[in-house]
Formats: structure tokens, sequence, C-alpha cells
């Protein structure tokens, strides 16, 4: 790609980008994806409560299909623009898909079911990148003859999405809460749950209902200062943070590093790479299935402290593997070690837990913070690591082995369980959490609207 790049720019001003220029238009070209995230994420509020959940996911598919026709077509139209175009618009697709599809299914699952269905997203997410590694490989697509119609893959999913979608119900609670459409609800809960006495569900909705009547709509600005909700908003940053900066892309940059240096032929490190893609399937699948036998919390300590001591022995056996010939197979041993740690706590939890943590009113507010903290630091990995890997060679891991360590106290300290609660009784726990006082049992979330409340 990159040199397409210099070819098409050779061919509009006779002569070649010079290593630099090319180097800064790849970076761009790379990094406009996290930056589109970013902007996605911004979206989600505005869109999730005019369109809802089900049409913002329909309305986001322009996102997919548009830069992939534009990508498709990038070569034989000999713009390398195109591309860095079409990175932005799939960016923003991201962007609004990572945020409003965990809402969706947390929304419409039962409480037995949401944890599961929670960590979907993630599981389809290491799906993805399998495929995209699959499709990759030198001798399928990744060649100088394949690579548009890679680009162009990406529109497949959203067409099938465009088609399949419309046939599934909006959200329960959407429909409930914010349309006050009664009838629509419980037809949506009777289609979902496949029978017809959904009255109980209706009245967890309603309590909800009543119990958000005075907030309206709950802006970004309004959450960070509504005290009532001051450590889920901590906790959904430190999590979201804590996910992108414990070193998960930092670790797959230099995987191809470490293989080379256990042996592996340089040819051969790509079908390495499939096999690391596959593990982290494997282990979301696991994630699906223990999540709600074991619980949020227990995942995501677990899946910290297990990257926290990968990152330990990878720094030393980076350090030590000149002078120790089987430390390279230790590092790769680290590198699956920390892929598995990953893939079952701080990779799915973190946009389970935004789902849970917070009510109606609030919740769209609060996957725009937590999107824009989860895409601004997977842009600043990617634009700073390299130079902190210059900096400090192996050593760069001890940065996000003490990320690790810190996110895994702050769990331990602050982040109840969730596991089999409903959305009031998990507001319950946050309530004394935030010491606010209770002045109506139904008002969990509006502690800051209250006359007698407003002194605190």
């Amino acid at each position: 790609m990159k040199e397409f790049y210099n070819q098409t720019y050779y061919e509009r001003n006779n002569n070649y980008i010079n290593e630099f220029s090319l180097t800064l238009l790849w970076s761009v070209s790379v990094s406009m994806f996290p930056f589109g995230g970013f902007l996605g994420s911004l979206m989600v509020g505005p869109l999730v409560n005019k369109f809802g959940r089900k049409g913002t996911l329909l309305f986001n598919n322009i996102f997919s299909i548009v830069p992939a026709i534009l990508m498709g077509c990038s070569e034989v139209a000999r713009s390398f623009e195109m591309i860095i175009v079409s990175r932005l618009l799939v960016g923003i697709c991201a962007g609004l898909s990572s945020n409003v599809v965990p809402m969706y299914l947390g929304e419409l699952a039962p409480k037995n079911l949401r944890g599961a269905l929670g960590v979907v997203p993630q599981l389809f997410i290491t799906v993805g990148i399998l495929v995209a590694q699959i499709f990759g490989l030198r001798s399928l697509l990744a060649n100088k003859e394949g690579w548009p119609i890679l680009l162009g893959l990406t529109g497949i999913p959203a067409a099938l999405q465009l088609l399949l979608l419309p046939f599934f119900p909006e959200s329960p609670r959407y429909l409930l809460i914010q349309k006050k459409d009664e009838v629509a609800a419980k037809n949506a809960l009777k289609k979902l749950r496949g029978w017809g006495d959904v009255g109980s569900e209706m009245e967890e909705i309603r309590q909800e209902d009543e119990a958000e009547k005075a907030a309206g709509f709950i802006s970004v600005l309004k959450l960070f200062s509504m005290r009532s909700l001051r450590w889920q908003v901590i906790s959904i940053i430190i999590l979201m943070g804590g996910q992108q900066l414990s070193g998960v892309n930092a670790i797959y940059y230099y995987a191809d590093q470490i293989y080379l240096s256990a042996g592996v032929k340089h040819h051969d490190v790509q079908y390495v790479t499939v096999g690391t893609g596959a593990v982290n399937v494997l282990m979301t699948v696991c994630a699906v299935f223990v999540v709600e036998l074991l619980g949020r919390r227990v995942l995501l300590l677990l899946g910290f402290s297990v990257c926290f001591a990968a990152c330990c022995v990878l720094t030393a056996a980076l350090a030590l593997q000149d002078t120790i010939s089987w430390m390279p197979y230790v590092s790769i041993a680290c590198v699956i070690c920390y892929v598995v740690g990953h893939a079952l706590g701080p990779s799915p939890i973190p946009a389970l837990l935004i789902t849970e943590i917070f009510l109606q009113s609030s919740r769209p507010a609060a996957f725009m913070v937590g999107g824009s903290v989860h895409w601004l630091s997977n842009f600043a990995v990617g634009l700073i690591f390299p130079f902190i890997q210059v900096g400090l060679g192996p050593y760069s891991f001890i940065i996000f082995a003490v990320i690790c360590l810190l996110t895994t106290v702050y769990i331990f300290l602050v982040v109840p369980e969730t596991k089999g609660k409903t959305f009031m009784e998990i507001n319950q726990i946050f309530t004394k959490m935030n010491k606010v006082s209770e002045v109506h049992p139904e008002k969990k979330e509006l502690k800051d609207f209250p006359i007698s409340a407003s002194g605190l």
C-alpha cells in the first residue's frame, strides 16, 4: 500500500515522496481509524436518543458501506486520499457500533443472561480480527493485487446487518422510558422472550422510568457534575483507560519481533499471528460462558492480574533474550498469557459494565465518555508507543505493568459485583457508595434534583 501511495504521487508530480512524508502519510492513514472512533463515540448520545438503539445501528451502516466502496475503488481511481477519508469514516462506524451494540444488547437481555450477551460483541470483534488476519495472509489478499479487495470486504457485514436488523425489535427500555410507548415496549419484550407473560419485566422498566421522571436527558457535562453518579463515572474512565493503556496494542506491535527472535522464519510470523488471534477468540468464548458463573469483578481482577504478571515477566525475558538461549520462548509464552488474560476480562467486561451501572437517562452520555476514553487512549498508544519503544526498549512494558497493577487495585477496592442484579439494584449499591441520601426509594439516580438534597 505504501508502494501505491508512492506510485500515485509519482504519476501526479513526476517524483517520489521522501521517506519522512511517506511515513507521515501512512501514520495518518492508520491513526484516522481511532480518531474516527473518538468522533463516533461523541455521536452516540444524540443519535441513540433521536433514532433509538436499532435505528442508530441501521444508520451507522452508511459509515461502513460507503468507505468500503471508496477503499475498494481507491486503486482504480489512483487516489490514496480516498483511503485516508475512508479510514476516518470506518472509524466513526466502529466508534458508534462499539458503544451502541453493547447498549442495545444490555437493554434487551434478561438479567440472568445480560453478562453473557454483553460479552458477545467483544467475541465478534475477536472473530473479526481473526478473519482479517486470515484474509490478510500474503498468500490470500495481503499482496499487490488483493489489498483493495481486502479493504472493500469491510462493507459485507454492514450490508448483512442492513438486510437483517429491520426484523429485530427495538430496545423495550427505549420504547417505554424515552418514547412512552407501552404497547410497543410490551410487544418487543414478548417477541424477545418468546412468551406472553412479561408483566414483571415491564414493572421493573416502569420503576426505572418512575425513578428518572425528573431527569430528562442527562448530558455529558451534567454526568460529571452529578454527585450521585460520581463513582460510576470514575469507574468507567479507569476501566476504559486501563483496557487500552494496559499494553494490548503494544503486545501485538511487539509480537512479530518476539516471534522472529525465537527463531520463527520471517514468512511464518503471519501464521503465528493468526494462531494468537485464534487464542483470543477461544478465550472470549470462555468469557461468554463464565461471566454469569464467576461474575464481572472476578474476571476483571483475574484478567488485569494476568496481564500485569505477563508484562513483568516479558520485560525480564526481553532484557535477557540475548544472554539466555531459551528466553525468546518465555517471551512467546508471555504474549499468549497476556492475550488470554486480556480476553477474559479487560477486553469484554468494561462495555458491559457501562450498560449495567447507569440507568436509562444517563447511559448514552456514559457511553460517550467511556467510548471517548477508549478511542483517545487507543490513539495515544498508537502515536506514542513507537517513541517509548525507541527510548526504553524492552523496559517499555514496565509502564503497562504499572497501569495493569493500578487498575487491578482500583477494581478490588471500588468496583462492585453486578451479576444477577437488576439495573435498579445495582444503582442502589452506587447510591450508598456516593453517600447520597435516599429521598424517595424510587429516585435512585436523581439525588441532585430533590430540594432536600441540594445542600449536599
